[in-house]
């Protein structure tokens, strides 16, 4: 069974002067216009592609990703906007519609909004909504502390920073836990810290335990080497000092420090550390 709004990986069936016609299953056999073939493609061949409908509301198939698929969400421009509702950049040729309906603000050209990509079953087109809780925590979120994740940024908040977890639920990065700016619309990689009662879940950007420990050991033994043997930073420095040199924060950078320390790698002075 095909998926409208996803990537399929279909059978060539024939070629025709404007394409080819793919093996659609339940839905017969499916365009792909002949500028999307790649070369040497042959009958019974398979290949992957993205399934939509065009202005006609035909199914066709293109070798061109978009943005985000199906059950994504994501961070999109308006191009335009006329009496239907307002059309997004997805990558594809075809802009993506938001039905006024399915605005939970007026829309407005040149601007970017998180935007849930979902496939309308009445009429089998590709849309998409802002109007997006309603496809968040709508089940148990289901983590261990130090899970990894796949984030995507909303917005700041007087907490620190919303975030929508695996396309499923609402997570929180806290401010003073985060020493970087991060920007609406950014995917990121985050960790698990805690899932809250209320279903929502408290992320941290820093990878958990030991296997975060050795990662930054490896990388200012690094950066000493770098710097003959030398570098100017000890844990009097600021956590801004200490996130644009190594990428984590001050607490996790002394207890790495302490670990090289305590394997006689470095010294540490109050000038900053030495590589042994």
């Amino acid at each position: 069974m095909i998926e409208i709004g996803k990537i399929n990986t279909l059978k060539v069936v024939k070629f025709v002067d404007f394409g080819a016609y793919l093996d659609g299953q339940e839905e017969g056999e499916i365009l792909i216009p002949k500028r999307y073939i790649p070369e040497n493609l042959d009958v019974d061949d398979e290949i992957a592609v993205f399934i939509y409908t065009d202005s006609e509301d035909r199914i066709i198939a293109t070798t061109e990703m978009p943005f985000a698929r199906v059950g994504d969400f994501a961070f999109l421009k308006v191009v335009s906007v006329n009496k239907v509702g307002a059309f997004l950049d997805w990558g594809l040729t075809k802009d993506l519609l938001v039905p006024f309906n399915e605005q939970k603000q007026t829309l407005e050209k040149d601007k970017s909004y998180i935007v849930k990509v979902f496939l309308d079953q009445l009429t089998n087109r590709v849309a998409a909504t802002t109007k997006i809780d309603k496809y968040l925590n709508v089940e148990p979120a289901i983590y261990e502390p130090d899970d990894e994740v796949n984030i995507l940024i909303h917005s700041q908040t007087e907490l620190g920073y919303k975030a929508i977890v695996d396309n499923k639920f609402w997570g929180v990065l806290y401010e003073n836990e985060v020493f970087r700016t991060l920007k609406r619309g950014q995917m990121l990689k985050a960790f698990i810290k805690k899932v809250r009662d209320d279903g929502k879940i408290d992320l941290t950007l820093e990878k958990p335990g030991f296997e975060k420990i050795d990662d930054l050991t490896e990388k200012i033994i690094e950066k000493l080497k770098a710097n003959k043997g030398f570098l100017s930073v000890t844990d009097k420095s600021s956590p801004e000092t200490i996130y644009g040199l190594f990428g984590t924060s001050k607490k996790t950078f002394k207890k790495a420090v302490g670990a090289l320390y305590k394997k006689h790698i470095v010294e540490i002075s109050d000038d900053g550390l030495k590589l042994l």
